[in-house]
């Protein structure tokens, strides 16, 4: 369910007038969204969700309970406040408890877009077509997902605090299989505006990299120069900004952890071309403009030239340590090079071009070392040229070393990752030195 500001505004005002508690924290959450799936070159099925959560949380002191349900109905609110207010009566103290917060000042943002708001199955359905026919033409096999609509999130506070942040997305997954079913490619576009989704150009990715008939090739796992597509450094590097987590790192329990105490920021950790941002204005990947307890998102450099520049701060341990709370980021842009895939490819040796990750896990938080696996697009480059397709591996490897090993970057792109459902990054592609590839993986 999709609501306007003035309709939230209601919910939440009678929220917070009726509440008995000291003070209380009222979120909601929804998005209308139309799909579309496709297989084996035909459509399967298409249809329509819509969501909305809303979740109330009451203080009494330093005793906090939360309760959420679906329904926006006088009777339904009124039954899970009183759930929230009877939990916080009987929850423990917490000691880090921090009060609502009051009127923030937010950024414009940039999210979203009214006339892809009301696009609909027979949109999607154009769009699967586009794909369907290049893949017809191809002797290619296709599988996809194509999904849009409108989302907002909401919050409001006892203290006077509402904000609220809309939203639109459209996104098109596409799979594509060879003939015999020995090999796969994959691509994939999310987009804020409907008309920036180029269905054409992503069957065409995913098409191209499936169009192999010979066997993958079976290689050794080791360290290897790699060609990492946009969607495999958005997970990586996503990964390595949800870390930056000042408290971690000042208790010595993160990779930004210093030797007697403290955190590095401040310090050089990767190549010089790093430099991450994030910010609710940016026109191609905007920040919500709010985060977590309400706190406003602003333009905020993470890494600057390969130097650490900000860190992540709780409400609570920024009063601890006397310093302005800071938000963890829920996208990011990562600032590109010049030099494209293609010439990537011309000027690697040997190495494997990686189009996707899939699985990742953390191993060390220390030194942010993570697992996971190649999928859906693995190929040996050999003096300059793909040979072909390659097994996939399992790799370990931390993104701070990968970070710290770049030969070069390409342009920056709007893309998404196979770990995080519906979140939006401006990523490059990077060519990067002494990648581990820790064992063989079974799969295309």
């Amino acid at each position: 369910m999709f609501l306007s500001p003035d309709e939230a505004r209601q919910i939440t005002d009678r929220l917070v007038s009726t509440s008995k508690a000291d003070s209380c924290v009222v979120t909601i959450e929804g998005r209308n969204t139309t799909n579309l799936r496709f297989a084996r070159n035909n459509g399967t099925t298409n249809g329509s969700h819509d969501r909305l959560t809303v979740s109330i949380r009451s203080d009494f002191g330093g005793r906090s309970g939360t309760a959420s349900t679906t329904g926006i109905d006088p009777d339904t609110l009124a039954q899970a406040q009183q759930r929230s207010q009877a939990m916080a009566r009987v929850a423990p103290v917490n000691p880090e408890f921090m009060p609502p917060l009051g009127p923030q000042l937010y950024a414009a943002g940039s999210g979203y877009d009214e006339p892809s708001a009301d696009k609909r199955a027979s949109n999607l359905a154009a769009a699967a077509r586009t794909v369907i026919q290049q893949a017809v033409e191809r002797r290619i096999e296709t599988a996809g997902y194509a999904e849009t609509g409108p989302g907002f999130s909401v919050i409001a506070t006892s203290a006077g605090l509402f904000a609220y942040h809309p939203s639109t997305q459209t996104r098109l997954a596409v799979t594509a299989r060879n003939s015999t079913g020995t090999w796969s490619g994959w691509a994939g576009s999310l987009q804020k505006r409907f008309d920036q989704l180029d269905a054409a150009t992503v069957g065409a990715r995913a098409i191209q990299k499936a169009d192999f008939s010979t066997a993958p090739l079976d290689l050794e796992p080791g360290k290897y120069t790699v060609i990492l597509e946009p969607s495999a450094v958005a997970d990586l590097v996503s990964l390595l900004l949800w870390n930056l987590d000042a408290r971690s790192a000042d208790e010595g329990r993160s990779f930004l952890a210093k030797k007697g105490g403290g955190n590095k920021l401040g310090e050089k950790l990767f190549h010089e071309a790093v430099t991450i941002t994030s910010d609710p204005d940016d026109p191609v990947v905007s920040e919500p403009v709010y985060g977590i307890d309400g706190l406003p998102q602003k333009r905020i450099a993470w890494v600057e030239n390969g130097i650490i520049r900000n860190l992540t701060y709780t409400r609570f341990w920024a009063q601890k340590k006397g310093r302005e709370p800071v938000p963890p980021p829920q996208t990011f842009v990562m600032r590109g090079g010049s030099t494209s895939i293609d010439d990537m490819i011309k000027d690697t040796r040997r190495g494997i071009l990686v189009t996707r990750l899939w699985y990742i896990r953390e191993v060390d938080p220390q030194t942010l070392l993570l697992t996971g696996l190649t999928r859906d697009g693995n190929f040996l480059i050999e003096n300059g040229r793909v040979q072909g397709p390659a097994g996939n591996f399992r790799f370990n490897e931390s993104p701070v070393a990968m970070l710290s090993n770049i030969i070069a970057i390409g342009p920056s792109e709007r893309t998404h990752g196979g770990e995080v459902d519906g979140a939006a990054f401006a990523a490059p592609p990077l060519l990067v030195k002494e990648f581990t590839f820790s064992s063989k993986a079974r799969g295309i």
